[in-house]
């Protein structure tokens, strides 16, 4: 499975956002999360809660059933399941054995997002999560909204790899990001444990087109920081700075505009993926702009994503690539991905086995 090994296909010990925290209340939503159908609601007391979504009688989708209290009913023969997992009544029979029961997934409230963990539930650390403070979210300045949530008919390794290379917004996005710049623009790379830093130090270029319709009375030529930390399995912290060139050799020009941006990638079949896209900003009116207009970004991204996707389902094999400097990123994130899965795999080997 492309890019990776067989039998890998993305990671199961590690965070990935299920939704968005303001799409989960009472309703049950149901969501396939590494090839595992899932059910996410809300308590009566507003906790969140992740449960299998699959009745273990008939395997009748739970998402499609009802609520009674904090147990679903499931709408096939009403048996009902907590929010423990446990089966707490089963209509045609007084007797529950005590292995009737439906799985249950750690999942933790961060800012905007509900992480959940899919894989070893003793492994569930939520120090694992970056900081809010950390990936920008917590900037006395910035209003974080919610933009956009999709899901995309590929892989999910693809969107990682088109945010972990972001040479491509001179083209794919050339209508919208400008011109040549980030793709000629040197990329600065750094990694800690868990994360992969991305910096584009662009100098002396010409705007964005986007920012035209932000600010009135923009200078003909800029100074840009474009950046991106994807934090391994699957959320990307981007940031972007613009600021009028520097004159005064201090280093940094006065600031015009500063954003971060969020994504988060979740695998939920070998090649379907769910994307979540939300932005930060100083700026209410910049965010309704943003809302409105990043629509066409992410629909670029995602047609790019899906063409791929259908070529490598045409051929059928696992293709080389001609490699390029600037997939240096996108490659380092697949090793540390690809060794994440090597890692639950050796795990799961009997003791002593080759």
């Amino acid at each position: 499975m492309y890019p990776f090994a067989d039998g890998c296909f993305a990671p199961r010990n590690g965070w990935y956002v299920a939704a968005f925290a303001e799409e989960i209340g009472e309703a049950l939503v149901s969501r396939t999360i590494l090839n595992e159908p899932i059910v996410l609601y809300r308590k009566a007391d507003g906790e969140a809660v992740a449960v299998g979504g699959r009745c273990p009688h008939r395997h009748f989708p739970l998402g499609a059933s009802t609520r009674r209290d904090d147990d679903i009913v499931c709408g096939y023969h009403g048996i009902a399941f907590g929010p423990d997992g446990r089966c707490t009544r089963i209509p045609s029979q007084k007797n529950i054995p005590p292995t009737y029961r439906i799985p249950t997934f750690p999942l933790v409230e961060h800012g905007i997002w509900l992480f959940i963990w899919m894989g070893d539930a003793e492994r569930a650390d939520a120090g694992l999560l970056p900081s809010l403070d950390e990936i920008g979210f917590d900037s006395s300045d910035l209003t974080v909204r919610p933009i956009a949530f999709h899901e995309v008919r590929c892989r999910y390794q693809l969107l990682n790899d088109n945010l972990l290379d972001l040479s491509h917004l001179s083209f794919l996005h050339g209508s919208t990001s400008g011109g040549t710049a980030d793709a000629e623009t040197p990329e600065n790379l750094s990694q800690t444990p868990g994360m992969l830093r991305s910096r584009r130090n662009i100098l002396n270029e010409a705007p964005p087109a986007f920012l035209s319709g932000l600010y009135a009375g923009l200078p003909d030529r800029v100074d840009r920081i474009s950046g991106m930390d994807f934090y391994l399995p699957g959320f990307h912290a981007g940031l972007s700075e613009i600021r009028h060139i520097d004159t005064d050799g201090g280093g940094t020009g006065r600031l015009i505009h500063h954003a971060r941006i969020f994504h988060a990638v979740t695998p939920s079949t070998h090649d379907r993926s769910y994307y979540w896209f939300a932005s930060g900003n100083a700026n209410h009116l910049a965010l309704d702009f943003i809302r409105e207009n990043v629509k066409q970004v992410i629909a670029e991204d995602i047609f790019a994503s899906e063409q791929i996707e259908q070529m490598l389902q045409l051929i059928g094999h696992h293709p080389g690539e001609l490699m390029l400097r600037t997939d240096t990123g996108a490659v380092r994130a697949r090793r540390l991905l690809q060794g994440m899965m090597d890692a639950e795999r050796q795990r799961r080997q009997p003791h002593g086995a080759a």
